[in-house]
């Protein structure tokens, strides 16, 4: 279905509360709706956080940012420091920037209902980004970029102090390579650290039309951000590159490649055992199939006996090939032998949208996925779903982040919003803010949901229907969305569009009410996949 077609023929609704406010450069928070607990503030906001977007700049080029900065708890930014990438030489012709720095002088707001917005000034000339987000805790939150600079998507969490990692990582990284068409990559892996030199086992999907699976990684890590990026990822004699890294905490790890032939960042997580994950495990993926289409896939896959999977799938391909309801399929799963702590899913051809051989890593952040075959190039997690999790009988709020491409103007769209669900019926009302590229792109800034609902979780899997603005004037490019969401633990909730107007996928996750213990207790370190939405390149990244 297409949200914003639905929204045109409610005429019904038209007299409903319109908050529409657009703007270039942001812009602040216009009368946020809280929810019913709802009591956020600026000194929720408070330390030292790492952020991390990926996204598209305002040319189409694939960009990455990773950095820290310094909350003082009542709306000042004390310092901070980031590497921002960007394929698109003509942003700046420096190529990969290193270690600019955050002035004193930025600053950032919080509503009552956890949304916000930090505005940094940077020593990067005419580069002062603004990030968008939703708090779901004081140490954790979705965000995204919301200037005319590009649209990304990412996260913001607390950083623990004097952190040293060691032992195991799973990482998976994903972003495009190519000065003339960004070709899209990814790759996942594991290593062992000794000392900071690593070693490991590493797959890699380059544009579809390579893919180097299970090859030796070799290279050595050291935190940043730093004025003179020296960690390293070697694969064989496939790749090498670049990378600055930034640790949130001992178990989550935040990469940014920094040479000027790519984009790559992602996450690393602690691999702290090696079993492949029993039980059901809801699973998102996010791509591009070989034609160039973007795709997202979710759903269960549940072990049986011996190395047997049985799960059910939704997809939407291009918003014009997406099933009425879940698609029966089967795998199997088996060992690396060499390598415990990295498997091959095999899934029978035409059984399951998306591809037939994935590479998997178990880790603290899911099971680490990536498709590892001709027929696409997608990546994504599976995420252990924990016996009767639910949603919507909590009496908080949720944050949500959604990150994609909307099809009828060919552009990145990026949301954040926050929104209650009637935990005695099937109500929910909330707002969102929306960042888009292109070159009428713009922002949708405090949207509210209108006739907006949501089904219970039956048989692992929900939905949620949401319309933006009001019925005469849409919210956001797509007037709202459908999703199919994947209850975990009752607290974080994957998801993918199933609509015909956009291809996304993202995450909700429920908010801690503020000034309670769980307010710190709850935190959301869930791999998120992002989309691959730029196009092919010829130009490929070898030695």
């Amino acid at each position: 279905m297409s949200v914003r077609n639905a929204i045109v023929s409610l005429l019904s609704f038209s007299t409903l509360l319109f908050l529409a406010a657009c703007g270039s450069n942001g812009g602040g928070i216009a009368n946020p709706v809280a929810p019913p607990s709802g009591g956020f503030s600026a000194s929720n906001l408070n330390g030292t956080y790492v952020f991390s977007i990926s996204g598209t700049d305002s040319t189409g080029f694939s960009y990455a940012m990773v950095g820290t900065f310094t909350a003082n708890g009542s709306g000042g930014i004390t310092g901070g420091a980031f590497d921002l990438t960007d394929l698109n030489g003509t942003e700046f012709t420096t190529g990969p920037i290193p270690n600019a720095s955050i002035a004193s002088s930025s600053t950032y707001h919080v509503g009552v209902d956890g949304r916000g917005q930090a505005t940094l000034n940077t020593s990067i000339t005419n580069f002062n980004p603004v990030l968008d987000f939703v708090l779901s805790s004081n140490s954790q939150g979705q965000v995204t970029e919301f200037d005319n600079f590009g649209s990304g998507s990412g996260t913001l969490d607390a950083q623990t102090a004097n952190v040293t990692p060691t032992g195991s990582y799973a990482f998976s990284l994903s972003g495009a390579a190519g000065a003339s068409g960004n070709s899209p990559w990814a790759t996942v892996g594991n290593f062992t650290l000794t000392g900071t030199t690593l070693t490991g086992s590493d797959d890699l999907n380059e544009a579809v039309l390579l893919n180097y699976a299970d090859s030796m990684l070799t290279g050595t890590l050291a935190l940043g951000p730093s004025t003179t990026p020296s960690s390293t990822l070697t694969i064989g004699t496939i790749f090498s590159g670049t990378f600055d890294v930034v640790a949130i905490d001992a178990t989550h790890l935040k990469y940014i490649e920094m040479d000027p032939t790519a984009t790559l960042s992602g996450d690393a997580y602690s691999q702290s055992t090696t079993a492949f994950p029993t039980g059901t495990l809801a699973f998102t993926l996010d791509g591009l199939t070989a034609a160039g289409a973007p795709i997202a896939a979710g759903g269960l896959m549940t072990t049986e006996s011996g190395d047997a999977i049985t799960g059910t799938e939704d997809y939407n391909v291009d918003g014009s090939n997406i099933p009425t309801s879940p698609l029966a399929f089967t795998a199997t799963y088996t060992p690396d032998p060499n390598d415990a702590g990295r498997y091959t899913l095999a899934i029978p051809s035409g059984t399951f949208v998306g591809g037939t051989t994935y590479t998997a890593y178990p880790s603290s952040g899911g099971l680490l996925l990536l498709e590892v075959d001709t027929a696409g190039i997608t990546v994504g997690a599976g995420y252990t779903q924990t016996a009767g999790a639910t949603f919507g009988t909590a009496s908080e709020g949720y944050g949500l982040n959604l990150s994609g491409i909307n099809l009828s103007q060919g552009v990145e769209v990026d949301d954040i919003a926050e929104f209650t669900a009637n935990p005695t019926g099937t109500a929910i009302t909330g707002i969102i803010d929306e960042n888009y590229t292109g070159a009428d792109g713009g922002q949708f800034l405090s949207e509210p949901f209108y006739n907006s609902s949501y089904t219970t979780p039956a048989n692992g899997r929900g939905s949620i229907t949401a319309y933006t603005g009001t019925s005469s004037v849409p919210g956001t490019l797509n007037g709202g969305f459908f999703l199919t969401y994947y209850p975990v633990d009752g607290t974080t909730y994957p998801f993918i569009e199933m609509d015909s107007g956009q291809v996304a996928a993202g995450v909700f996750v429920q908010q801690s009410t503020p000034g309670s213990s769980s307010a710190i207790a709850k935190t959301h370190s869930m791999f998120v996949p992002r989309p691959l939405v730029r196009p092919n390149s010829a130009r490929q990244k070898k030695n």
